[in-house]
């Protein structure tokens, strides 16, 4: 067996271990050879590209409880993303960097849309307060206002932001 089958193996035995201890509720779905195929996909887009060193793809299909439905994908080759200039994500992440801000964008994407339906919430601060997050998610592009000053993330964020968020978790 070859040394990255070897680690697979073992990376899906972890998980259907970890996964076993937990509550039924919270349980991870078993692991099976199959569930690798967005893996196996973006292995075979690799080679037919050339791109020897790799890449890296996100994707979702997501339904909110407001019922939207997004369907998303991106990648990137490992040497696009190595080359590039990261200080340009830094606004990016600042905007994310702030518990008030994910609060924000998790009760937005649960269908709390105008700034009263926000200030009504316990612990966001002050009006003000609540005003000065949104500007700041809305400057990063992880914010629009619709009409009648409801927010909302931008179709192209809501996966993205997900990905980052369960990313960040442990």
């Amino acid at each position: 067996m070859e040394l990255e089958e070897r680690v697979a193996d073992l990376e899906r035995r972890m998980a259907a271990l970890e996964g076993a201890g937990r509550d039924r509720d919270e349980a991870a779905p078993a692991v099976s050879e199959s569930d690798f195929w967005a893996l196996e996909g973006l292995k075979a887009q690799l080679a037919k590209h050339n791109a020897a060193d790799g890449g890296v793809l996100y994707t979702g299909a997501v339904r909110l409880p407001t019922g939207e439905r997004y369907d998303w994908q991106t990648g990137q080759f490992t040497d696009v993303l190595l080359d590039g200039d990261w200080s340009e994500a830094a606004d990016s992440f600042a905007a994310l960097g702030h518990p008030v801000r994910l609060r924000l964008l998790r009760e937005i994407l649960g269908g709390r849309r105008t700034a009263a339906d926000l200030a009504a919430l316990d612990e966001l601060g002050t009006t003000g307060q609540i005003y000065h997050h949104l500007r700041q998610l809305s400057g990063a592009g992880w914010l629009h206002t619709t009409a009648r000053g409801r927010y909302a993330v931008p179709a192209d964020r809501v996966v993205p932001l997900l990905v980052f968020v369960a990313a960040a978790r442990p």
